[in-house]
């Protein structure tokens, strides 16, 4: 290979940029293409590379170097996860962890138990009873050992309590006066039933 004179930075940024896509794979793509920031090892350039030029790059290039546009490009090829509607129930009371609890509270600031079941539920556009015991008699009856995040659990006999499932055996609910909505063990407390709206 012969001299080359860097005359000014964009000469060098091009020349790098033509190197960290790989000999001859030099492509022009519309701008509408997807693209990777590339960032050339030992520099403090960045290129935007198109994802289908990385791809082909990928056998001319140090695969090192592409760790980063790769996962930038895997990114933002990957579809999108889906979230259950029960997940989204657990999250939005997970949401709510460390507010005060308040009896007869419906949030959204604080709340009592049965209040942060019914507000996390209004979060995904469902309506549930308002009270513990009415929330524990509706909705479809659901085995302990078939729970779901989103799934009420009642407790005590006269299931003066609820909380959400959030999945792994752990609830989350607002316990009492003076202790604020938290995350427990599903047994925390003598369950009564479960259910499922």
């Amino acid at each position: 290979m012969g001299k080359h004179s860097l005359k000014n930075g964009s000469s060098r940024r091009n020349i790098v940029a033509a190197a960290a896509i790989g000999v001859g794979a030099v492509v022009a793509l519309p701008a509408t293409a997807q693209a990777a920031q590339v960032q050339v090892p030992g520099t403090d350039i960045s290129v935007d590379v198109p994802e289908q030029v990385l791809e082909s790059a990928s056998a001319y290039v140090d695969a090192n170097s592409l760790t980063g546009a790769a996962t930038a490009a895997q990114a933002a090829a990957a579809p999108a996860a889906v979230v259950s509607t029960g997940q989204q129930i657990a999250d939005a009371a997970l949401s709510k962890q460390g507010s005060p609890y308040v009896w007869g509270a419906t949030g959204p600031n604080a709340f009592d138990c049965s209040g942060l079941t019914t507000w996390a539920y209004n979060q995904v556009g469902k309506s549930i009873p308002r009270t513990s015991g009415a929330q524990a008699s509706s909705g479809t009856p659901v085995s302990l050992n078939a729970l779901q995040p989103g799934d009420i659990i009642s407790y005590y006999s006269g299931a003066s309590h609820v909380a959400i499932y959030i999945g792994d055996g752990k609830i989350v609910h607002a316990v009492n006066e003076g202790t604020p909505v938290q995350v427990n063990d599903m047994n925390y407390m003598p369950i009564n039933s479960a259910v499922r709206f």
